[in-house]
């Protein structure tokens, strides 16, 4: 008996040895943390870490507008300009141009005039560039070849169709040099009748033959057969000639200063006519192989994995031309550090892998861990990140210093304002008392405690229609909304509620009564449908108006009877807002100009706010070079819309971003969108901070193994007792 149970005693301290001997092989085969999302082989290698919540809808640029699709379009095409990465105000500089372009204006006839010419007697403006050589598109099959120089994949049959599931099933890629037919074929594409640009009806206005060719476009195509490939060389577009295959020339109506900051967005990236010509293959389509989902650049990366449910990866182009950090900046970046790189090749980081991240306490968990190496800011966790400093200004918490993560603050080049309709009779109109009513609405909605309630101090008091880094945005007193704001020890101060009830009775409604009728006033506010998460903030806002006395209701539907209700003017006041497509002062100041008027032109003057003074000083802004003149035309044009209110200027959102050491060379930059080939990434520090922050805590698994070892050891040797038991 007693050599039994001398075998169940060694069985056991067997069992132990080997638990122990297999927590201990699990501990020799981690490498880096356990709990990493990422492959250990790429702990030090160079990719940044980012994440998504929602999956760009369109990744061919003479479709995609949004700032989700922009941040991955400006990483894989090049327009012919860009945006200076450091300087400020914004400068346009080239990208694949050679130098800015030579604009010429010119008579009815076609002969350049000389400087100094009236803009009423320019016919036309040409824009004359010439194209760095040497630029290659990616490597992509729409442009591989056979040995006889036939395409090897433009008219796919049905058995290489078979062997196709995604981009990365053809065998072979090749790739050109960029021309400027390109930049000729991707304008073209902005008229296609099936892919609807939503800049389209603009450039109508602009470019010489735009309308014409787009009607001509939009008579043939429908009546081609389906499923060929519309080939638009076939076009000839009068305002867009390629003289030579390094020189581009596009002619405009009249005189439009803005065009040039319309060549540095996607809309006018080159596009080659292989990918056209593949994309259109319908066997593709029927498999997602299309420009939506595969882009085709020469920028400095490519889209290497596209899966929205999971991942989207850039990698560097292997053909990404010569292009260097720059060498000079503000004054203040050379302190900062970001010209350290300069001179260096671009891009710095080798890959950028996004992640689907649908929820916000996760991304913030991996963020934290060192597994993205920027963050946004949510609400919930804005206590976590910042505090406010003795001084009033935002400050990183003593956890967020402790991992020596950063915080990066910029004003956003956007308006969030309320609307009136002036063709509303009781808030619209341009008369004085009408006027005193906008004014006096305007001084009650207390938008310094809204940033401070609903955005946890992240954004600015707008004074105006331009946001601050927009040319004739005006600093200091000088800046403020005379109407709305006094001056006072050095800032603004918004004028007393006593104020806006005088101005509310000289407007005919002492304390909140129509003086005519006797009846309280009630406004009512449209939107669309708000869910519960909401009612504080329209709590908010009829608490505002009852600090006058006056009644506000809300009338709620969804977004499109929202719309229809905008675009047929039955609103009376309206929550907007309006990011920046381009640093001028015309891109927003034109969201009030008469002939922009939503009733009856369906534009973007949502308050159809018609008045000829401002519609003259217009006119004459938006065409005057930066200087003197336009800056005491800007200033006439604030003034008028500060006395009419058509808005109630709400504000400019304040972003907050949070960048851990190892990210280097951020400076925000609100009109680039090809940031990612400036910044870099220290692999090796961000590996050695992920270790120490996610080191394995052993204790919770050795005390579990113990208590295992406790319950299996004695549960073990009852059963060996039975089995002898059973066998004697």
């Amino acid at each position: 008996m007693g050599s039994d149970f001398g075998l169940v005693s060694t069985g056991s301290n067997q069992l132990g040895l080997y638990l122990t001997l297999f927590a201990a092989l699990g501990l020799a085969g981690c490498e880096g943390p356990l709990n990493s999302p990422y492959p250990a082989a790429d702990a030090e290698r160079n990719i940044l870490y980012s994440s998504f919540s929602e999956r760009p809808k369109h990744l061919d640029p003479a479709r995609a507008y949004s700032s989700d699709e922009s941040l991955i379009l400006g990483q894989i095409y090049e327009p012919l300009l860009q945006y200076h990465y450091l300087k400020r105000p914004y400068v346009l500089e080239p990208a694949t141009a050679e130098a800015l372009p030579e604009i010429r204006y010119l008579d009815a006839g076609g002969r350049v005039l000389p400087p100094g010419t009236p803009d009423s007697a320019i016919a036309y403006s040409e824009y004359d560039f010439r194209l760095k050589r040497g630029i290659r598109f990616q490597p992509h099959p729409a442009f591989a070849r056979g040995v006889g120089g036939e395409y090897l994949y433009h008219h796919l049959g049905p058995e290489q169709l078979a062997r196709i599931q995604t981009l990365a099933d053809f065998s072979e890629t090749g790739t050109r040099e960029l021309t400027a037919e390109d930049y000729a074929y991707q304008i073209k594409r902005l008229l296609h009748p099936a892919l609807h640009s939503p800049i389209a009806e603009l450039m109508k206005e602009h470019i010489v033959g735009f309308k014409a060719l787009g009607d001509t476009l939009e008579r043939d195509y429908f009546a081609a057969p389906k499923g060929q490939f519309f080939d638009l060389r076939r076009y000839a577009l009068e305002g867009v000639q390629v003289p030579d295959p390094h020189r581009l020339v596009i002619r405009l109506n009249g005189k439009y200063p803005q065009f040039r900051f319309w060549l540095a967005m996607s809309f006018f990236a080159p596009m080659p006519w292989e990918a056209d010509a593949f994309y259109a293959q319908p066997g593709l389509i029927e498999k997602n192989i299309t420009l939506d989902w595969y882009p085709v650049g020469s920028g400095p990366y490519m889209l290497a994995e596209n899966n929205p449910n999971r991942r989207m990866v850039l990698e560097r182009n292997p053909y990404f031309h010569e292009d260097r950090y720059p060498a000079e900046g503000d004054p203040e970046d050379a302190p900062a550090g970001l010209l350290a790189d300069a001179g260096r090749l671009l891009p710095l980081v080798d890959r950028v892998v996004m992640v689907l991240e649908k929820e916000t306490i996760p991304y913030w968990n991996k963020f934290l861990q060192g597994y993205y190496d920027y963050s946004g800011i949510a609400s919930d966790n804005f206590d976590q990140a910042v505090q406010v400093g003795s001084s009033g200004s935002p400050e990183l918490t003593p956890e967020m210093l402790e991992k020596g993560i950063r915080l990066e603050t910029s004003v956003a080049a956007s308006d969030y304002y309320l609307g009136f309709n002036l063709r509303d009779p009781v808030v619209g109109g341009l008369d004085e008392a009408h006027c005193k009513l906008r004014q006096a609405l305007s001084i009650a909605m207390d938008y310094e405690e809204f940033i401070a309630i609903f955005m946890n101090g992240r954004g600015v008091p707008a004074q105006g229609v331009l946001p601050p880094g927009i040319y004739g945005y005006r600093e200091g007193e000088k800046g403020i909304n005379p109407y709305v704001y006094d001056w006072v020890d050095g800032a603004p101060r918004r004028k007393s509620i006593e104020t806006a009830r005088r101005l509310l009775a000289e407007a005919g409604y002492p304390n909140g009564v129509d003086a005519v009728t006797g009846k309280p006033l009630v406004l009512y506010l449209d939107l669309s449908t708000h869910g519960a998460d909401d009612k504080p903030l329209l709590a908010w806002y009829r608490k505002q108006l009852e600090k006058l006395g006056v009644q506000l209701v809300f009338r709620a539907t969804d977004y499109n009877q929202f719309q229809q209700k905008m675009a047929a003017g039955n609103a009376q006041i309206y929550q907007w807002g309006w990011n920046a497509d381009y640093p001028d002062p015309e891109n927003f100041f034109f969201l009030l100009y008469g002939r922009n008027a939503k009733v009856p032109n369906g534009g973007e003057n949502t308050s159809n706010y018609v008045s000829e003074e401002f519609d003259r000083l217009f006119e004459r802004m938006r065409n005057l070079d930066d200087g003197p003149e336009r800056l005491a035309v800007i200033d006439a044009l604030q003034e008028k819309v500060r006395h009419d209110a058509p808005w109630i200027f709400g504000l400019h959102p304040k972003g907050f971003s949070l960048h851990h050491a190892w990210y280097g060379n951020l400076k925000p930059n609100l009109m680039a969108n090809n940031k990612l080939k400036y910044l870099k990434i220290d692999a090796r520090q961000r590996a050695a901070r992920r270790a120490e922050w996610n080191r394995p805590v052993w204790w919770p698994l050795l005390a579990g193994l113990a208590l295992l070892l406790a319950a299996v050891v004695p549960a073990y040797r009852s059963y060996r007792h039975r089995l002898r038991a059973a066998a004697l």
